[in-house]
Formats: C-alpha cells, sequence, structure tokens
C-alpha cells in the first residue's frame, strides 16, 4: 500500500507523464525501431494503424521504414499482449514469448472451452509445429486443413485458434502489414523465421521477463497501478515480478488512494505543461494501456477505444474522432473547440493527410462538435 504521506498525482499530471512517455507531448527522436521497442510493441490487429502510431510520435518517419522493418525481420507481427496482434521487435518477441504462453492458451480456453475439452493441447501443439516446419508460410484455413483429420470433434475455428494465437509461435509474414499493400494473413514459425529458437520459459521463480516487463511498462506508459500493468500485457502472474522490483520504484497515489509505481527518473512533467494535437491511431497504446484510462479519456467516451475508433488529442485529452475518405482527414470534435483548437487540429490533419496520401492531398475537414 502507498505510505499515507505519498504525493498525489491527478489525472492531469497523469496525462502529461503518459504524453511524455508516448512521444507525444514532444515528437520523439528515436529511430522507428527504437520507438517501437521502447512502447513494448503497437497494437496491429488493423496492417496499416502502427505507421500512423508511429508517425505522430516521431520527428520524422517515413512509412517505407516500418516496411524494410517487417521485410528485414526485425519487427514481427505476433499475437501477445491480451491475445492480440502486436507489433514487436524480434528481440522482444524472441525474449517474451514463452511467458506469455500460458496467458495466451487460457485466453483461447476462454472462449471454445467446450470445443477444445477433449484435445490434448500439448499433442496439438506438437503436431502444429510439425506441419509448420517446413517454413512455407500459411493461412490459418490451410494449417488446420492437414490436422482437422485428426481432430475432426472441435471444429476448424476452434482448432485454428488455439494452434495460431496460443500453441505454435508464429508470425505474420509480409506482404501483411507493408505500407499500402494487401494480403492475408499468412503464418510462419517464429523460429525460422528469426533464425533461432524463442527463448525458453524460466521455471525457477525469478521471472526475469516479468521483472523486465514491469520496467518496459512504467518507462513508457507509468506512473501506473499494478492494475493497469496488467490491463496492458493481459498477465495475471506479476505480483512477484513487481515485488522483485519494488526497491527500485518509487510509489505515489492518484487521486482515488491508489498506489502508483514509477522509476525514479521517469520524466513526470509539470501538469501546465502544453500539450500539442496529436492523432492516434486506432487500437492506440496511449488510451488502451491501463485499466483506469481517465488519464486520457472521459468515461463517455471509452467506448470509442475498444470500437477501434481513432481519436484526436487537444490538449492531451481524447476530444475528437478522425477518419480518411477519398484523400481527405476528416475530424469530428466530441466537445467545442476554441479557434486556436480548431486551427491547431486542422494543421495536423493536414499534415496527416499528406502523410497518408504519400504527399498526393492535403485536404483536411474539421467538422461541427458530434451530439
Amino acid at each position: 500500500m502507498p505510505t499515507r504521506n505519498a504525493t498525489v498525482l491527478d489525472d492531469r499530471a497523469l496525462n502529461r507523464a503518459t504524453l511524455a512517455r508516448q512521444g507525444l507531448l514532444e515528437s520523439s527522436g528515436r529511430s522507428a525501431l527504437e520507438t517501437v521497442s521502447h512502447l513494448g510493441g503497437l497494437q496491429a490487429q488493423e496492417p496499416q494503424e502502427p505507421f500512423v502510431g508511429l508517425w505522430t510520435r516521431m520527428r520524422s518517419f517515413e512509412a517505407s521504414t516500418l516496411s524494410h522493418l517487417l521485410t528485414e525481420r526485425r519487427v514481427v507481427r505476433v499475437h501477445l499482449m491480451r491475445r492480440t496482434v502486436h507489433l514487436v521487435t524480434a528481440e522482444d518477441a524472441l525474449a517474451w514469448r514463452s511467458r506469455f504462453a500460458a496467458m495466451l492458451r487460457q485466453k483461447v480456453m476462454g472462449v471454445y472451452r467446450d470445443d477444445l475439452r477433449e484435445v490434448d493441447l500439448d499433442e496439438l501443439a506438437e503436431a502444429g509445429r510439425e506441419v509448420m516446419s517446413d517454413g512455407r508460410p500459411r493461412s490459418m484455413t490451410e494449417l488446420v486443413a492437414e490436422l482437422s483429420h485428426r481432430w475432426p470433434d472441435p471444429g476448424r475455428r476452434p482448432l485454428g485458434e488455439m494452434l495460431i494465437s496460443a500453441l505454435v509461435p508464429v508470425a505474420q509474414a509480409p506482404p501483411r502489414g507493408l505500407w499500402r499493400t494487401g494480403g492475408g494473413v499468412r503464418n510462419v514459425l517464429l523460429s525460422s523465421w528469426l533464425g533461432r529458437e524463442v527463448d525458453p520459459l524460466i521455471t525457477d521463480g525469478s521471472d526475469p521477463v516479468g521483472r523486465a516487463l514491469v520496467r518496459r511498462y512504467l518507462a513508457a506508459y507509468g506512473p501506473a497501478t499494478s492494475t493497469d500493468l496488467r490491463s496492458w500485457c493481459g498477465l495475471a502472474g506479476l505480483p512477484s515480478a513487481v515485488a522483485a522490483v519494488r526497491d527500485e520504484l518509487v510509489s505515489f497515489r492518484d487521486e482515488r488512494g491508489r498506489e502508483l509505481l514509477d522509476l525514479p527518473d521517469a520524466p513526470r512533467p509539470d501538469p501546465d505543461t502544453t500539450a500539442p494535437a496529436r492523432f492516434l491511431p486506432a487500437f492506440d497504446n496511449a488510451v488502451l494501456g491501463y485499466q483506469y484510462r481517465n488519464r486520457i479519456i472521459d468515461d463517455q467516451h471509452r467506448g470509442l477505444s475498444v470500437a477501434g475508433e481513432r481519436v484526436v488529442l487537444v490538449d492531451g485529452r481524447v476530444s475528437a474522432t478522425w477518419r480518411s475518405e477519398d484523400g481527405t482527414v476528416a475530424v469530428t470534435p466530441l466537445r467545442p473547440l476554441t479557434g486556436a483548437d480548431r486551427d491547431e487540429v486542422a494543421e495536423q490533419g493536414r499534415l496527416l493527410a499528406l502523410f497518408l496520401s504519400d504527399q498526393d492531398s492535403d485536404r483536411v475537414r474539421v467538422g461541427a462538435p458530434s451530439t
């Protein structure tokens, strides 16, 4: 529990800390690879969204850079945090995947428990790895087609979901995820794609990956509660990892009395620091990375973040949604904006339109507030 005299950080202070660490207060000078690493990955079930996520955070970003990182196998698309597709560095994918394996199984079983009740999951995993060992990228449908004769009862969807997102460590091979390139999901063994085996799970109780996740999360998302950490990664077994590194951390309280953990030297800007308008992609980390999201989004708009709406930050808070249509970035405010706010949103929208259109269009439209 936090000490009685722990400093209280209100939502605005937490907002500015989040923006600073996410590269949303001042654009980051990190490279694209360094940014992906710092964030602990970008949510990427919508293949084009990470491009906007990097563009809005970096001082200079070319879409081709991320495409090259994918084809050069320096970043990969994998099921990881919360069993959603994330874009992570190759190093993190190999280091973390075994630590997430039990959670991934549990997530799939939560949906398909009745279907998979009679399936020996270890046997299924071995069969899946054997099929995938030839290195040929396969869709989920293609993989299941080669195995369903051995497991005819569960149905192809439960088998496929369990194999691809939980049992067999795979990456989604390009062209999936490349800039302005279509392509269905085709999976390849992570180990064959990256040229070495996934790091084995450490079972002596030391949990080095869990401890690393605590530090990495706080560096990019803190100050935050241990519940926020779990909401970000989906792992339930991290209290011991938090306890193991607690002597490295400092403690605050939020306005509701909850303990906030943080790295001692991480940025915590003055709450009055000016925050520029920022356009975020669907399912952005800055919004979804917490259990308690009021530091960045109001309760009445919380559903937007899980519905896949792209949002605009004004003064650091979700204040509008946006979409791209026919070369125009169309913005719909969620509240009345001042003239200065509308001008700043319009200018950022113009730059985004240029990025999305490969410099072909700078059209932006800021509409009236939604009712």
